[in-house]
């Protein structure tokens, strides 16, 4: 399945691969909202891990609930979920 993606304004940023895993019983909404210019927004379901690229100043806000709710549960800053990558 293809997923279109937002891509980052190159010009300002340097992106860092980063990876999240969804370790609850339910189903997330992972969101970078403080970049601007830039909408990032995926729904991880439990136990999935997904990698995506991001500046190392952005937030990733994790929503979690159930069907019609969710709820603030976490804001992880991308330098924690970032992965060392050899070049």
């Amino acid at each position: 399945m293809a997923q279109v993606l937002d891509p980052l304004p190159q010009k300002r940023f340097n992106p860092v691969l980063c990876c999240h895993t969804n370790s609850t019983g339910k189903i997330q909404i992972a969101r970078i909202t403080n970049i601007p210019g830039w909408y990032f927004e995926r729904v991880v379901f439990p136990g999935q891990r997904f990698l995506f690229e991001a500046p190392l100043e952005a937030n990733l806000d994790i929503h979690s609930g159930e069907m019609a709710t969710a709820i603030f549960s976490d804001c992880i800053p991308c330098d924690r979920l970032r992965i060392e990558t050899e070049e």
